[in-house]
């Protein structure tokens, strides 16, 4: 007959050859633990539990994110938390793995939903110009843009230009060829993964609306947020200080006490 130490070692034994939590489920762990700083940073039309399913969705659909350090992970949810955008497919932003760190990237949309934040922009756009397209612009002291997209085949990339247009009437355009928009790639940790794989003319419509960035009637603060891009954050608060992130506790194994049924 088995007595109360018996089981007790039995207990021990089990719970010693338990399977390690998946990346996943470590990840899910931490996203909820994280809940309330989500909650302080969002802005208040955005849902912390809406953002916390997008975010795990995104990671558990990126293999390589699995392998990334929970930290840099929270991190970047923290960052798209703190500047209300949605990572993942409509384009807000994007949480792409660089070695074992999570990088985070904003996307077109993403500056197009920040830039207009200001209040100070009626219209803000970017287009792609390819060369059987009809396109021609100017600068000086009346600077001109007309662009003419061609029917059928277009051929190849040639110039992204970016316009935006001021509640009081003025306007501000910039234009960037291929080799610029090259250049500027070299210099992403992401530029040969991510969206600048799948999502290239989105990311070079993003790269010059950044480069514009200076130019248009943005607030400090939201200068400030745009800074944010491609960085790797290691922190989960909704203070911009570095934390040491706790970890999960895992549960513990019931010991049975004498006289107590096991019903597992």
């Amino acid at each position: 007959m088995a007595t109360n130490a018996d089981v007790k070692n039995q207990l021990a034994n089990k719970a010693n050859n338990k399977p390690a939590a998946s990346p996943a489920t470590t990840i899910a762990a931490y996203l909820k633990k994280m809940g309330p700083e989500i909650e302080k940073a969002l802005p208040k039309h955005m849902d912390a539990d809406r953002l916390g399913r997008i975010a795990l969705t995104t990671i558990r659909t990126t293999p390589k994110l699995l392998e990334c350090n929970v930290p840099s992970l929270m991190g970047a949810v923290m960052q798209a938390a703190q500047l209300g955008l949605e990572p993942g497919l409509i384009g807000h932003c994007y949480i792409i793995p660089y070695g074992k760190e999570a990088t985070f990237i904003i996307g077109y949309k993403g500056m197009i939903d920040l830039a207009r934040r200001s209040g100070q922009i009626q219209n803000i756009y970017a287009h792609a110009v390819y060369e059987n397209d009809e396109f021609e612009y100017e600068l000086g002291l009346e600077p001109k843009l007309i662009h003419k997209p061609a029917t059928g085949e277009r051929g190849k990339m040639l110039y992204v230009y970016a316009v935006a247009h001021f509640k009081d009437g003025g306007y501000q355009f910039e234009v960037m060829d291929m080799q610029e928009i090259e250049k500027r790639r070299g210099r992403s940790k992401a530029s040969k993964n991510g969206p600048w794989v799948t999502d290239f003319e989105e990311m070079a419509k993003k790269t010059v609306i950044r480069h514009m960035w200076k130019y248009l009637p943005i607030s400090v603060e939201i200068q400030q947020q745009a800074v944010q891009d491609e960085v790797i954050r290691k922190d989960v608060t909704a203070e911009p200080e570095f934390i040491e992130m706790e970890p999960i506790e895992e549960e513990k194994p019931h010991v049975l006490e004498q006289g107590e049924i096991d019903f597992e």
